[in-house]
């Protein structure tokens, strides 16, 4: 009876054709016309956020530029110096022998160069002289002893009055008298090398950027020489060789976290371990390439880890078929293809620690430093405490300079990058 009763049931009802879709009708176009309509919206909200993003940037540059190069230049006066008159201790044969550096120093350059200001320019003349002025003087004679023979024009500083006043950002009376000066032909606005070979000053017309310069290319050394080979290697067994268990989950867990723990914390671990605990000297590049270090170590680590990833499984398998170690595997070649990625992360976490100032403030590199490093352990300071000292400055004429160090921080950044990004090119494989 089982096998009677699949034959007695009826069979089963055949199925609707499918009615195609009609696109003419009325309520088809409309739907087309709405996606289209929600299409093109789409398009102009990301061009109007491209072309937003692009403006700010155009205005951050314009503006930059706009202060910056005027921080690259100085005005200079023409100072007429009648050094037989000034009946300075000196001599050229003094100054060719070995005591040269001590007579120099035992004279009063600083006061015979304001006097030959007021004969020159009348009562008050040497307020519009740079503090600095006479260090020009002791360069002129330091080039050229035999001046101290003759009447010589030196061309030094002036004031911060005079130089915003020959870059017009000064009151009416000050431009008043730069025009004087001008009309006398006494007065030249160059390009400053004291601006780029010299370290901070309490007179805007004297700081320089060097130091600072120096100092941040001491850290960024100690922070690559640290936190690359270490966060590359951290990659390396984290991928290649350690078991999956808890253990490993914990710390990937653990590198997670520390990539995005703000970057002040870093500067109080900087300051309780290297200068509390281990007593290394404050301020000093050492100390920052350090802190830095811990700062960037987990962005490569995880930058490294997916860029290990992302080798094809058959370059590994390939490689032992061959009777490749895995040592051999790992070092021969998954690491030459995911050097790319890696040094991609490497560009992201050097770029963050260039740009950093909490962490450093908190070890102490904000202190006056009128001098440039002379090796890891000297004091320092870097471009971003730099620019960030300078902002809090009240005279106006550190406004240019803190613009001027904006545009030399970016210009050693886009330098640092490129060569990265050449780096990463050089090693990139296809396959």
């Amino acid at each position: 009876m089982s096998t009677i009763a699949p034959a007695l049931q009826p069979p089963p009802k055949p199925q609707p054709a499918r009615v195609p879709t009609d696109w003419t009708t009325t309520s088809m176009q409309g739907r087309i016309r709405r996606r289209y309509r929600s299409e093109r919206r789409f398009r102009l909200l990301g061009a109007g956020a491209v072309l937003l993003s692009f403006a700010f940037l155009v205005f951050l540059l314009i503006s930059m530029l706009g202060q910056g190069l005027r921080g690259f230049t100085q005005t200079e006066l023409r100072l007429p110096m009648d050094f037989p008159a000034a009946r300075l201790a000196l001599d050229p044969a003094t100054l060719a022998g070995p005591n040269a550096r001590a007579a120099l120093a035992a004279v009063d350059l600083e006061g015979a160069t304001a006097r030959a200001a007021d004969r020159a320019y009348g009562t008050g003349g040497y307020k519009l002289l740079s503090d600095g002025a006479w260090l020009s003087v002791r360069s002129a004679i330091q080039a050229d002893p035999q001046i101290l023979t003759r009447r010589a024009d030196i061309w030094v500083p002036t004031s911060t009055v005079i130089d915003l006043a020959a870059k017009g950002d000064a009151d009416a009376e000050a431009e008043a008298g730069y025009r004087l000066l001008d009309a006398r032909k006494a007065v030249r606005t160059s390009f400053s090398m004291a601006f780029l070979t010299g370290s901070d000053s309490t007179d805007p017309t004297l700081v320089g950027i060097w130091g600072a310069l120096k100092g941040s290319l001491l850290t960024m050394f100690v922070t690559l020489i640290l936190a690359f080979p270490i966060g590359v290697l951290s990659a390396l067994y984290l991928e290649e060789y350690a078991a999956r268990n808890r253990w490993t989950d914990l710390i990937e867990v653990s590198i997670n976290n520390l990539a995005a723990v703000p970057s002040i914390i870093f500067g109080l671990l900087g300051l309780a371990v290297f200068l509390n605990f281990l007593d290394f000297p404050r301020s000093a590049p050492i100390v920052g390439g350090l802190t830095l270090a811990l700062m960037t170590m987990p962005v490569i680590v995880i930058a490294g880890r997916n860029a290990i990833k992302s080798v094809p499984p058959s370059i590994r398998d390939a490689a032992l078929g061959i009777g490749a170690s895995k040592v051999q595997v790992v070092f021969h070649h998954v690491l030459p293809l995911a050097l790319p990625g890696i040094l991609t992360g490497t560009i992201i976490g050097m770029a963050r620690a260039l740009g950093e100032t909490a962490p450093l403030l908190m070890i102490g590199m904000r202190a006056f430093i009128a001098s440039p490093p002379g090796g890891l352990a000297d004091p320092a300071t870097v471009l971003p405490v730099q620019i960030f000292l300078w902002s809090d400055e009240v005279s106006r004429g550190f406004v240019e300079k803190t613009s001027a160090a904006i545009i030399v921080l970016l210009v050693f950044l886009l330098a640092m990058n490129g060569i990265a990004i050449y780096l990463r090119n050089r090693f990139e494989r296809r396959w």
